[in-house]
């Protein structure tokens, strides 16, 4: 499988809480592909893959294209594939600002939560942007500053 993912996505979303009931899920809106750009690079991407697909040696062992499929001969048939089967790769980031000063902040520079005392938020929200690669070290990383702030009593 060949599957173009954008790395750096120019798109920002929102998280709401949809009630003070904590067993409700939050309202999520990705706004996923209201970026120009972001449609331009995945367009590209999905190009270059079957370019890379008619390659040999790759082309002898691939029996057919599954999606989007041969019926998909231009761009417009691309972008229509593309808007109808957008996944994402779960690493969303940036739902918690970080900031000591700004009114929007959601947590200090010590990773604590604004209004509440004994509560810090140690996780991927409080990225600013999402790294070049997996979430997963990054935020390893932000849970060992978290444990010492903690220790340290900050």
């Amino acid at each position: 499988m060949i599957a173009p993912t954008l790395v750096s996505p120019r798109a920002r979303g929102q998280v709401w809480l949809r009630s003070a009931d904590p067993e409700d899920k939050p309202r999520i809106l990705t706004n996923s592909l209201s970026e120009p750009d972001d449609v331009q690079s995945l367009l590209a991407g999905m190009e270059l893959a079957r370019r890379i697909a008619a390659e040999s040696p790759l082309a002898e062992v691939i029996s057919k294209e599954l999606k989007p499929g041969p019926g998909a001969v231009d761009r417009d048939d691309l972008l229509a594939d593309l808007r109808r089967r957008l996944m994402l790769i779960y690493h969303p980031v940036g739902t918690a600002r970080m900031s000591d000063t700004h009114e929007l902040a959601v947590v200090d520079s010590s990773l604590r939560v604004h209004g509440l005392k004994g509560l810090r938020v140690a996780d991927a929200s409080i990225m600013p942007t999402i790294v070049g690669g997996n979430t997963n070290a990054p935020t390893i990383m932000i849970a060992e500053r978290a444990a010492e702030f903690v220790r340290a009593g900050a």
